[in-house]
């Protein structure tokens, strides 16, 4: 910088420095003829006038000095540790970067290095946050950091991977990628960015420049120089005016442009445009000879040309490249997916980066996407939010419906060969499912009143129109079939996914993943029918076909393994479940298992802990899964909701019940501001606020929240689904804790017959019943009865669990305070031991179970005569006692 230049920036900022902060540009900008580096360097310096530590606030004649020589290159030693420096590689406003090499270990690396350090704190503060971004992120397509320090007069560097390779478009261009190969890359840049999302990032900078593809195909992102954490990224208090415009403008989204709001839709935006320029083969936007505010204008206001015409012109013009070859049909989908992508609101784009790649892999396998234009299935969706109450059974599975014959009604209607027959029947889908979703089915009555199992029997029986497409029946039924599962109906769903099974078998086209999909949830019905021997061959089945490969093979058996999983815990086999389940977990550290797939793995790895009363690691995993749900989804989602119950869950079980009346009221609001009051979300929820209110001595309360959610689910289901009798399980509860000994008893027998209806007469719920009904007759001292009764219950675990599982343990337990209270001591002794040996295995050591265990071995050996015993139990007791204490 020559003198000339810094008598031009002092003599700029004593003009704009007593102006307020938004007039400041438009001065400069009429006073320095386009020149913004100058502009920006006078910005800079009437920023950081208002700072503590800012450049004037030191000796001004020193840094002058200091500025005269910035244009000189750093005086570097030709080693930095262990690193030997090679070549300068770039420079820009963050700093240098060199290539250098470790001899000893034979690799070379980058090394960025802060230029003029000393000149701003600012600077400083993002090249320290670039380096801690770098250091939590861990994915293959994200450059490593590998070390860093300082050099003695102050400079601050840190050294990562580096990366030999072509900028994105340019390698695109060079290797003639087709446009599905194009989509391929620009996916994998999706998932790191979905990556540092996970990790609460935003890059803020996504261009080509930075996005680096090395010779063998692989992606590697780079340039987290003003990445910022999502919770700062947000806060208006945090941000400066400089810090808002450090962005490059052709790929920065209109809330950098204003300075606000910035979020993961940031991010999406400039996905946006990078995917416009790999397909379109220039920017969306014309930003030649355009001042500052031109550019701000255009970003705010323009709206981009479809990336289709671009490209088509593109093809028509002498000497242009074409990116590709596609129909127009798929040509319409890149345009949907481009332009929703970078939609000027940020609520009408991809609200995630996770939501992009889906519909990147629904265009991939030629699926319609889910961001499409206005329609009937639009106008579906608007149907199910206007009559949330008549649809509250499933709401969500409405909506799954709406979207699966979306799928196949596409898929038929854009295929060139299409016969005149199947026409005709695509058209009746449309037909049906239009007039369905808006109230005018004259079979279904009136639209207030409709039913969603009236959805699904006519979806099933217009599948079953479709018979000469095996494969689209095939999908149809399995998930129909995974519908009618979810609803309770599982004659129906066996049905189905029975017969997605055999034709997926009997199909050339299947894949190994589709077969293993059909086999998994086959498998998880076997298990809700009480048939695990049948539902633990067919999960191993599925893992079996999916490690054959092919396409979405990884994610297919990722899926069998959470099923796996949640069978093994199922049987009580906690230890192997959590091995099964970490194993899943693992695939993310590879960068191959998607956000859903990942919560589901660590949710099911959590309930295992949990249910082995392992409640530290439980609340941990939980806890990851809800950082999770709320990087994706933000504080208000169902899924949030879900993890909130789980966590109050375990402060429940440690005696924490305000904090866990807390977190369950949290995600009943949430429920609530989602599906309404009429929603089995919000009644399971209901049911589990009244539950946390019985131990807090507020039982009139609780039985009032109970019943609502009794009536709720009643409603919904029917009065005879198992979910009712998950509710009539907390009723009789806190009946039995009231003293109120026929509510609590007419409960627990309604469950059984309920649990007997659905699942037949050998099924663990039924034992569960039965345990807590041996209650009812212990309150009234029927101690036969009693017994008679955990003997019961003893049998239909026997029939369903291992020997050793939890639930068996505490039935032996409350077996031998009935023998106990009828004193057939020895009796009593066999049971409760036995009880306990497996309550000590399975659970912590501070479930209430293993005290009252204590107590009654205390009771049998004191009447038994045996002192020793007797006091090795109560030494046990008084250690409880202390803890306690």
């Amino acid at each position: 910088m020559d003198a000339s230049r810094w008598e031009r920036i002092q003599e700029l900022f004593h003009e704009v420095a007593d102006l307020p902060a938004t007039e400041r540009r438009a001065h400069l900008e009429a006073a320095c003829g386009g020149d913004s580096a100058l502009i920006d360097e006078v910005l800079r310096m009437a920023d950081e006038d208002t700072t503590d530590d800012s450049l004037l606030s030191r000796d001004l004649a020193q840094l002058a000095d200091r500025v005269l020589a910035a244009d000189a290159p750093p005086v570097l030693p030709r080693a930095l540790g262990p690193y030997r420096l090679l070549e300068l590689l770039g420079e820009g406003g963050m700093g240098v970067v060199y290539l250098a090499e470790r001899p000893d270990l034979k690799n070379q690396v980058a090394i960025k290095l802060l230029r003029d350090a000393w000149l701003s704190p600012a600077r400083r503060a993002r090249f320290a946050s670039e380096q801690r971004t770098l250091a939590q992120l861990d994915h293959p397509a994200i450059a490593r950091l590998y070390d860093a320090g300082t050099l003695p007069e102050g400079t601050p560097w840190f050294v990562m991977e580096y990366v030999e390779g072509l900028p994105l478009g340019r390698y695109c261009d060079e290797h003639r990628c087709s446009i599905p190969r194009r989509l391929e890359l620009f996916r994998s840049v999706c998932e790191a960015v979905l990556h540092a999302h996970q990790h609460a990032v935003i890059h803020r900078d996504l261009k080509p420049s930075n996005i680096l593809v090395k010779e063998g195909g692989q992606v590697k992102l780079l340039d987290f120089g003003i990445a910022k954490p999502l919770e700062a990224a947000g806060s208006e208090a945090q941000r400066t005016r400089t810090e808002a415009r450090l962005m490059t403008p052709a790929y920065a989204a209109p809330e950098q442009i204003r300075g606000t709001g910035l979020g993961v839709h940031t991010d999406v935006y400039a996905l946006g445009v990078v995917l416009y320029e790999l397909l379109a083969g220039r920017p969306p936007f014309d930003f030649e000879n355009r001042t500052p505010l031109e550019i701000d204008r255009i970003v705010l206001e323009q709206q981009p040309e479809r990336p289709s015409a671009v490209a088509r012109a593109a093809e028509r013009s002498a000497g242009a490249r074409p990116v590709g070859s596609v129909g127009g049909a798929e040509w319409a989908d890149l345009d949907v997916l481009c332009l929703t992508a970078m939609q000027k609101d940020p609520a009408r784009r991809y609200r995630t980066v996770d939501s992009l790649i889906r519909d990147l892999d629904h265009y991939l396998r030629g699926e319609p996407l889910e961001a499409r234009a206005d329609s009937w299935g639009y106008r579906a969706s608007k149907f199910v939010r206007r009559h949330a109450a008549p649809l509250a059974a499933a709401a969500l599975v409405t909506i799954a419906i709406v979207g699966l014959v979306t799928f196949y009604t596409l898929r038929l209607t854009t295929a060139r060969n299409v016969a005149i027959a199947e026409a005709d029947r695509t058209r009746r889908i449309q037909q049906f499912m239009s007039q369905l979703f808006a109230g005018g089915d004259p079979d279904a009555g009136p639209s207030d009143t409709l039913r969603v199992v009236s959805l699904l029997d006519r979806g099933v029986r217009e599948a079953n129109a479709l018979n000469e497409e095996p494969e689209v029946q095939a999908e149809l039924f399995q998930n129909l079939g995974g519908i009618y599962h979810k609803l309770g109906r599982l004659d129906r769903a066996d049905s189905l996914l029975q017969t997605a099974l055999t034709m997926r078998h009997a199909a050339r086209g299947s894949s190994n993943a589709d077969v293993a999909r059909s086999l998994t949830a086959l498998g998880l019905l076997r298990a809700d029918q009480s048939r695990f021997e049948e539902a633990d061959r067919l999960v191993r089945d599925a893992i079996e076909r999916s490690r054959r490969g092919g396409p979405g093979a990884e994610l297919a058996e990722a899926r069998a393994s959470t099923a796996l999983g949640q069978l093994l815990d199922i049987a009580g086999d906690y230890a192997q479940a959590i091995q099964v389940l970490t194993a899943v977990v693992r695939l993310d550290s590879l960068g191959k298992l998607p956000v859903p797939e990942r919560t589901a793995a660590l949710t099911e790895l959590a309930n295992c802990h949990y249910y082995a009363g392992h409640y530290e690691a439980s609340d941990s995993l939980n806890r990851r899964v809800l950082a999770l749900d709320l990087a994706a989804h933000g504080t208000h989602h169902p899924n949030v909701a879900s993890d909130l119950i789980n966590l109050g869950a375990i402060q429940q079980e440690w005696g924490h019940y305000a904090a866990a009346e807390s977190l369950f009221r949290e995600a009943l609001q949430i429920y609530r501001g989602w599906f309404g009051e009429d929603h089995f979300e919000t009644a399971a929820t209901l049911t589990m606020v009244g539950r946390v209110l019985i131990p807090q001595n507020r039982r009139d309360e609780a039985a009032g929240l109970l019943q609502r959610a009794l009536a709720i689910r009643e409603r919904v289901y029917g009065p005879h689904h198992p979910s009712v009798a998950s509710t009539l399980n907390e009723i009789g509860n806190a009946a039995l804790a009231d003293k109120r000994l026929e509510l609590a008893e007419s409960s627990f027998r309604r469950m059984i017959d309920i649990y007997h209806a659905a699942y037949g007469d050998k099924h663990q719920l039924i034992g569960i019943a039965l345990a807590n009904l041996g209650s009812v007759y212990m309150e009234r001292k029927d101690f036969r009865g009693a017994e008679r009764t955990y003997r019961e219950a003893l049998d239909r675990y026997g029939e369903t669990l291992p020997a050793d599982h939890l639930y068996i343990g505490i039935a032996r337990i409350k077996l031998g305070r009935a023998l106990l209270r009828q004193a057939r001591h020895r009796e009593a002794e066999q049971s409760t031991l036995a009880g306990y040996e497996i309550v000590t295995r399975q659970a912590d050591p501070a479930v209430s179970w293993l005290q009252n265990a204590r107590k009654d071995l205390v009771a049998d050996y004191e009447a038994l005569r045996e002192p020793e015993k007797a006091a090795k139990f109560r030494a046990e007791l008084e250690k409880d006692e202390a803890a306690a204490r």
